[in-house]
């Protein structure tokens, strides 16, 4: 069964970009990174969501691409989420349209006062902007929440900061998602994000390995998203669409990240063994919910060892999926 999720529409922002490339709506605009569209950042998309419905607006958000800190700081933090899938997830929560600006130098060098008059109120047609208590904008962040509404009230936006949501174990961030996965404490990653985390790539070709042992795997290839610490998981797996929100569920698996070093790998793979399936998923783009960690990667002392040790990891697998 085919699930089209209501992704929000990209639309790449460029200082070409006119009417005719899907800009100048009225909108209720959110502005942020959303690397992770985490917790806190659900928070404020939903917030615009409703002043959007309030104001019979669009809800729109506007996120940058490079992640800022690879041209302004000491380098893009590791990814948490690919562009595609944090349209998916905005468009889940209401959001019509994910404004893309490309993040360069020149950009970088915008004044406060440029950026909220020719982009947000000019281009991006704002009506009400709704931002985190933490935001600052313009070259050096020198823009601050007094200046932001100090120019709504001269551009036409009224401006609306949303408190930083939290839990028990402090604010929801991004870095606290990356600790967590770094840390391969999956708990802890659900709990920011509010669903697993997952990898995402294309299926390449391998050395099937696993195919020798009665468990053949789909090497996913050119995976963008952080990884967590080398071990086997329990995965619910997707098959993606081509970039239009589309995703078919595929079942789940049992997978394998690291070294394989059984086999003295000479560099780091993502290896899944699906449950109940037969086929060929060669070029397919999946992505994988990493649900539950088994165990630690390790050697074997021989083949046997290793295909008796899959054994008890798939039984394990399906022992946890099924919980």
């Amino acid at each position: 069964m085919i699930n089209c999720a209501s992704a929000a529409k990209l639309v790449m922002v460029g200082e070409e970009a006119t009417r005719g490339d899907g800009i100048g709506d009225p909108c209720a605009l959110v502005i942020g990174n959303f690397d992770g569209v985490h917790l806190g950042h659900q928070a404020v998309l939903r917030e615009a969501v409703a002043e959007a419905r309030n104001g019979r607006l669009s809800p729109c958000a506007l996120t940058f691409e490079p992640h800022p800190s690879s041209v302004v700081g000491s380098g893009a933090p590791p990814m948490l989420t690919t562009l595609e899938r944090r349209a998916e997830l905005m468009g889940a929560l209401g959001i019509e349209r994910l404004y893309v600006r490309k993040f360069d130098e020149a950009f970088a060098a915008w004044t406060a006062e440029r950026f909220a008059e020719e982009l947000v109120a000019g281009r991006l047609q704002a009506r009400s902007v709704v931002v985190g208590r933490n935001f600052r904008f313009g070259a050096r962040r020198r823009g601050d929440l007094a200046l932001l509404d100090a120019l709504g009230a001269k551009l036409g936006f009224k401006v609306r900061v949303h408190d930083i949501a939290r839990d028990a174990l402090g604010q929801f961030s991004s870095s606290r998602a990356r600790d967590a996965i770094a840390g391969g404490n999956l708990d802890e990653i659900a709990r920011v994000l509010g669903r697993p985390h997952s990898l995402s790539g294309t299926v390449v070709r391998g050395d099937e390995r696993g195919r020798t042992l009665n468990f053949p795997t789909a090497n996913l290839g050119g995976v963008p998203e952080i990884l967590p610490p080398d071990g086997v998981y329990a995965v619910k797996v997707d098959i993606l669409g081509n970039g239009d929100g589309c995703y078919r569920p595929l079942g789940q698996g049992v997978t394998n990240i690291g070294m394989r070093p059984t086999f003295a790998a000479k560099e780091r793979t993502v290896e899944t063994f699906l449950l109940d399936f037969s086929g060929d998923l060669y070029k397919e783009r999946i992505r994988l919910h990493l649900l539950h960690r088994l165990r630690e990667e390790k050697t074997f002392p021989s083949l046997n060892e290793l295909k008796d040790q899959i054994a008890r990891d798939v039984a394990d697998a399906r022992a946890r999926l099924g919980e």
